[in-house]
């Protein structure tokens, strides 16, 4: 392998093509967008400055995850009609496509945007107006049309959440207010169920490209097992999986993702490699049942979306980056791609997550390559197979004219799939 090399540099990565595979659209409003929409709908903020914002909510550093999760009771606010939803995804889909982003998969719970004005179809439809304009503009210009750069793509993935109250949206609370005898369990298990349905039917419909499931929310507590027949109606239908799994929990959460959840990737997977995070008394020897889990997820390159700066700023037990996980998973030799998670929350974009990936871990340019590719190799593409195959042999022949350009010596692709 080749070594650590100082011509990494942003100006190189901003120029290679890229992948975002787990990136929230309500955590990924430009902050002036977030202002406007506000005072145009008469949300209340903290301030109306970016600067205010900035200071008040959209922090370098936060204190906890109730403090990293704050935001979003702004940004939810304002993404409550068809409009704002089509000027945030359109504007996320251009905020990628300049900085070299040719592949995202845009997350978000629709049932958090459900009133009565807009249902989940709607909500859908207007998230996939932005994204498909900005596609369409871009993929238009020159540059693509002349066959130099590849196009911009795009595949949306719904959010089931582990757990919710009456505060989140008017469709949870009034889910709550019709069911007061249900257990909360069977309540967040049917939410679950009924957006796997409406997901499955509006991509039958109006041919959307909705290529993926996912499960988010409070990990602690709140175990993947409530949502299974959510995941079995998804499966079924052909819908791919990810779930958020070992970002506040240990390796059993994903574990149970992969087994009862049938998951594709797994959002985060921090803490994959903590055995001090396993809480299940069942598992005696921790350090064996972390070895095969791994070795599993390995053998099978279950993709895992990796968010480096999000986890820091959310996870006490992480004291620095060099102690990330993302370090281990390139030791054992998992798929693993890095994603921002949440633009605006985190304060950050693709580039500048590669950007501290190869800093914190020396990556060399071989490691770069590989990483990058299995975001593209992984993706739930919304084409055929062989169309994807065709984009990421095209993205794969971009990456070395990148390369060359830059002076970079190309490496052997790794000779897994």
């Amino acid at each position: 392998m080749s070594e650590f090399s100082t011509s990494l540099t942003r100006e190189f990565i901003e120029a290679l093509p890229k992948t975002d595979l787990h990136v929230h659209l309500d955590g990924s409003l430009r902050l002036q967008t977030l202002i406007e929409l506000a005072k145009d709908r008469n949300v209340e903020l903290p301030s109306y400055t970016e600067e205010g914002l900035t200071d008040l909510v959209f922090k370098a550093r936060y204190g906890s995850l109730a403090e990293y999760l704050h935001g979003f009771q702004y940004t939810c606010a304002v993404l409550q009609d068809e409009e704002a939803l089509e000027q945030t995804a359109y504007e996320l889909a251009w905020d990628n496509i300049n900085e070299g982003v040719r592949y995202i998969e845009p997350r978000f719970a629709p049932q958090l945007h459900v009133n009565e004005k807009v249902q989940i179809p709607r909500v859908l439809l207007a998230v996939h107006r932005g994204l498909k304009r900005a596609k369409e503009e871009f993929n238009r210009s020159e540059a693509v049309m002349s066959g130099g750069e590849p196009g911009f793509e795009y595949g949306i993935i719904v959010c089931a959440m582990r757990y919710f109250n009456q505060h989140f949206s008017a469709f949870y609370a009034d889910l709550l207010k019709v069911h007061p005898y249900t257990p909360e369990k069977k309540l967040f298990g049917m939410a679950s169920l009924e957006l796997a349905r409406a997901t499955v039917a509006v991509r039958r419909e109006f041919g959307i490209p909705i290529v993926g499931f996912d499960l988010a929310g409070a990990e602690d507590g709140y175990p993947a097992d409530d949502h299974c027949e959510a995941y079995d109606y998804a499966h079924k239908h052909f819908l791919k999986k990810t779930v958020h799994a070992g970002e506040a929990y240990g390796a059993e959460s994903i574990f149970q993702a992969i087994t009862d959840l049938h998951a594709d990737r797994i959002g985060h997977g921090f803490n994959l490699f903590s055995p001090w995070m396993i809480r299940d008394g069942h598992i005696d020897d921790k350090t064996a049942y972390i070895r095969e889990l791994s070795e599993y997820i390995a053998d099978r390159r279950i993709t895992i979306e990796v968010c480096i700066t999000s986890n820091l700023q959310t996870n006490p037990n992480l004291k620095s980056l060099q102690h990330h996980a993302f370090g281990d998973f390139i030791k054992h030799r998992l798929s693993a791609t890095i994603c921002t998670d949440n633009r605006l929350v985190s304060n950050t974009s693709v580039s500048q997550e590669w950007m501290l990936a190869i800093n914190t871990f020396r990556l060399t340019p071989a490691d770069l390559k590989h990483s990058i590719v299995y975001g593209f190799k992984r993706s739930f593409f919304p084409g055929s197979y062989l169309e994807k195959r065709a984009y990421v042999r095209k993205i794969i022949d971009y990456y070395e004219v990148i390369e060359a350009k830059f002076g970079i010596q190309p490496e052997p692709e790794h000779d897994d799939a």
